[in-house]
């Protein structure tokens, strides 16, 4: 699955907001709740690492990418907006 693909699913649901969605659930926790999922994905990624389990450590990114997104549609940031900051980097 690309990340934009699943961005669009994650922009999805926070506009329509189905009762069974796990994102619209994080959304209507709040953005702090937000935030702190981030946080707890970040911190199990760097256990993962730390312990040299690649499988653990995959499963931990792949965590942290999918709560990152969802932050990043709470803010109104999109995947686009992302890899534009990172090409105007490789610019400089």
């Amino acid at each position: 699955m690309k990340l934009e693909d699943l961005f669009l699913i994650i922009e999805d649901r926070k506009r329509t907001m189905p009762k069974n969605s796990y994102v619209a659930t994080l959304l209507q926790e709040g953005k702090d709740r937000v935030l702190q999922k981030v946080g707890e994905e970040t911190t199990e990624v760097i256990i993962a690492a730390k312990n040299a389990s690649k499988k653990a450590l995959v499963h931990e990114i792949a965590d942290l990418l999918f709560h990152l997104l969802v932050l990043m549609a709470s803010f109104n940031v999109s995947p686009k907006d992302v890899f534009q900051e990172l090409e105007n980097r490789q610019k400089n």
